[in-house]
């Protein structure tokens, strides 16, 4: 059973062979995870699948029994390689089903009933027992089963949906950040950057390098719900900073 608790968690899967030759460059994982994180989901996991049933399957079983929700994106098209929903099915152990109200969804969409062929009706198959997520760019629709929810790939109709899905998630504490970046370069603040870690186990403390513009430096991200212990670790570290010689420049946000 995925984890109930007063902080939610999520995974996103992305599918398709695009993305992992490399020809078309994922845009969704940020902004999900944006999204979700300013409701108070976190994103703990993503992972990147080829079209391939056994692949699928295992990913959607794994995840949905690990994390409260899971977000996939891709698959849902009329091609014959298209098979996110096929798989979803199988790994809930139902049936695959015409769904009638996507089907009436597309014929409006569509209006003359000779663009409505057998490909595009292929995007009207449904895991028995889902409920549609709606699609107003393109009509043809995401769908619910269990914790899973089923997105589209293209960057702006998978927003829309998941525009249209936020007011059914139970979110937790909005997730925060406070930026403190500098020019050291990342070994010289590693130390003390553990140890402040350690002081505060409640917080996520990260370091990102950078290189811009001819400058180099490290951007150090600190995350978490409680605003006050955030305002205060960053406030350590832009000390600690100092200490080490360097300058540090304390933002809100995660600017990397």
């Amino acid at each position: 059973m995925p984890p109930t608790d007063a902080n939610p968690t999520a995974a996103v899967l992305i599918v398709g062979n695009e993305i992992l030759s490399g020809r078309t460059k994922d845009a969704n994982l940020p902004h999900i995870a944006e999204t979700l994180g300013g409701i108070g989901i976190v994103v703990r996991e993503a992972r990147v699948v080829a079209d391939v049933e056994e692949a699928i399957v295992s990913a959607v079983n794994e995840l949905r029994a690990r994390y409260t929700y899971v977000f996939t994106t891709g698959g849902i098209g009329p091609t014959h390689d298209d098979i996110t929903a096929e798989c979803i099915a199988k790994a809930f152990g139902v049936a695959l089903e015409r769904n009638p109200e996507a089907v009436a969804r597309l014929e409006r969409h569509y209006g003359d009933p000779r663009q409505l062929n057998e490909a595009r009706l292929r995007m009207a198959n449904i895991p028995a027992g889902g409920e549609l997520i709606d699609n107003p760019i393109s009509a043809a629709p995401g769908f619910r089963i269990g914790n899973v929810f089923v997105m589209a790939g293209v960057p702006n109709i998978m927003q829309a949906m998941l525009d249209g899905i936020l007011p059914r998630l139970r979110g937790g504490l909005p997730v925060h950040a406070r930026t403190v970046s500098c020019g050291l370069a990342e070994g010289r603040v590693a130390a003390d950057l553990g140890a402040l870690q350690k002081r505060y186990p409640e917080l996520e403390i990260g370091s990102y390098p950078y290189f811009r513009r001819g400058d180099f430096g490290v951007s150090l991200v600190l995350r978490g719900t409680d605003e006050g212990v955030l305002d205060r670790a960053a406030e350590e570290l832009a000390g600690i900073v100092r200490q080490l010689g360097g300058t540090p420049i304390v933002t809100v946000g995660s600017k990397g």
